[in-house]
C-alpha cells in the first residue's frame, strides 16, 4: 500500500526520517500518536518540553 493511501490526514508531521512519515505528503501514517515530556518537564510549557513518543528511526 502506498504511503498517501496509508496517511493520517488528522496527523500532520514534518520529521522527515521517522519510519512513520509519508513522503512529500507531510502526514503521519500511523493511526494515532502518542506525545510525551522530556527529560525533566514532567509540565511542559512549550513545544520544546513535548516529544513524539511514538517516533522510530527510518530508513531515508
Amino acid at each position: 500500500m502506498a504511503c498517501h493511501e496509508k496517511a493520517n490526514r488528522s496527523i500532520q508531521c514534518s520529521v522527515s526520517n521517522c519510519a512513520y512519515h509519508c513522503g512529500g505528503e507531510n502526514y503521519c501514517t500511523r493511526n494515532e500518536i502518542q506525545v510525551g515530556c522530556t527529560a525533566g518537564s514532567a509540565q511542559p510549557t512549550n513545544c520544546k518540553e513535548t516529544q513524539c513518543a511514538s517516533f522510530q528511526a527510518g530508513m531515508n
